[in-house]
């Protein structure tokens, strides 16, 4: 399971590495094997621990691709999805595609979602942040019944 942010570097290769608190569950439970996507509607990345990422394409098989919707979302994760296996030092050497996808710079921020990962440019993580704070401070927010109920 994963939560928090972290903020990183990505070096002049393209690698980021893994924090250290998420490397040793990756490693044990994954054998260090990760999927990189785009996130649909973000300017960010998906990262999945491998074991997930088979449930994401299984489902995705499932469905009929002669919907055009679903088409674009196999085009979209299955033709940008790369697979990657940490390094002896915890890190991943994103694409140049992947990296350009989500505008990232120098500085990521890498964000846990229980079962996988977002990697943000660290300015754009930012600003999402403050978007996403304004609109659900001012209420108008689209409908979501499974949060109608939700308490925190």
């Amino acid at each position: 399971m994963f939560r928090g942010a972290s903020s990183l570097s990505l070096d002049d290769k393209g690698r980021f590495s893994i924090p250290t608190r998420y490397r040793q569950p990756l490693l044990s439970e994954e054998q260090g094997a990760v999927i990189c996507t785009i996130a649909i509607n973000e300017p960010c990345l998906w990262l999945y621990p491998l074991s997930e990422w088979r449930e994401i394409e299984s489902r995705l098989q499932r469905l009929s691709n002669t919907n055009p919707r679903v088409r674009r979302w196999q085009r979209m994760l299955l033709g940008h999805a790369e697979e990657y296996q940490l390094d002896k030092n915890g890190r991943i050497l994103l694409a140049p595609t992947l990296r350009a996808h989500a505008g990232l710079g120098k500085k990521l921020m890498l964000v846990g979602l229980l079962n996988k990962f977002e990697i943000w440019d660290e300015a754009r993580w930012y600003e999402q942040m403050q978007a996403d704070t304004e609109i659900e401070r001012s209420g108008d927010v689209e409908a979501c019944p499974e949060l109608d109920d939700f308490s925190l």
